[in-house]
């Protein structure tokens, strides 16, 4: 997804009535990593990454029954502030929505193939696997 990504749009989605919890996650590019500056970062994916995605999303659904989950990850080129991955995760009780809305980002960060290049403020920089 290239466009700029909002847990607000997946809440619209994914919350309901009968929500006692909505848990949401908002991956943001930092100004820093690893002591360096961070001026921007683009993520590139492989043409399997929304297959991979939506596939995570049915295992965590499957794991954590009752839930309601969102997720989108952007690609291209992103800035400081800007959301790289949004994930939403609604059930009647809280600790199910944390649970899964937990288990979603990490089995997005190791399953699903996508890279990201980080442009340091010095001038290097570097290509990162997974988020």
């Amino acid at each position: 997804m290239t466009r700029s990504i909002t847990i607000a749009e997946l809440e619209a989605v994914v919350a309901t009535d009968a929500d006692g919890a909505v848990v949401t996650f908002a991956g943001v590019v930092r100004d820093h990593d690893g002591g360096k500056g961070v001026d921007a970062l683009g993520y590139e994916a492989h043409p399997t990454a929304a297959e991979v995605i939506a596939r995570v999303a049915g295992v965590i659904g499957a794991e954590h029954p009752g839930v309601r989950i969102g997720v989108l990850h952007r690609v291209g080129d992103l800035v400081v502030g800007d959301v790289a991955l949004a994930a939403v995760v609604a059930s009647p009780h809280r600790a199910e929505a944390f649970a899964a809305c937990s288990a979603l980002v990490d089995m997005v960060k190791d399953e699903v193939p996508i890279w990201k290049h980080q442009r340091f403020a010095d001038g290097t920089d570097e290509w990162v696997a997974s988020l």
